[in-house]
């Protein structure tokens, strides 16, 4: 099967590479970080951000919140079916 990410740079603003399902936790930071988060169920989503700072947001059914995150905290998350954009 071909596979066109083989030859083709990584950027932040093409398709990610995975996407990987996320179970909040407080002191637990993502396996990586993540370009973006998809949630399927409308909640809010308390995560910290690439640069270390702590966001809280509101989100609908089915969103793409386009944010770097490391963490997503279980503090504060109401939404589920967490999912995150990983690029490597």
């Amino acid at each position: 099967m071909r596979n066109p990410f083989e030859s083709r740079a990584q950027a932040l603003n093409g398709p990610s590479q995975d996407l990987v399902p996320v179970t909040p936790a407080d002191d637990t930071d993502l396996a990586q970080v993540a370009v973006a988060l998809f949630v399927e169920t409308a909640g809010t989503i308390a995560f910290m951000s690439v640069k270390g700072e702590l966001r809280s947001v509101k989100v609908g059914d089915f969103s793409i919140l386009p944010v770097g995150v490391r963490q997503v905290q279980a503090s504060g998350t109401t939404a589920s079916g967490i999912h995150a954009f990983m690029v490597t």
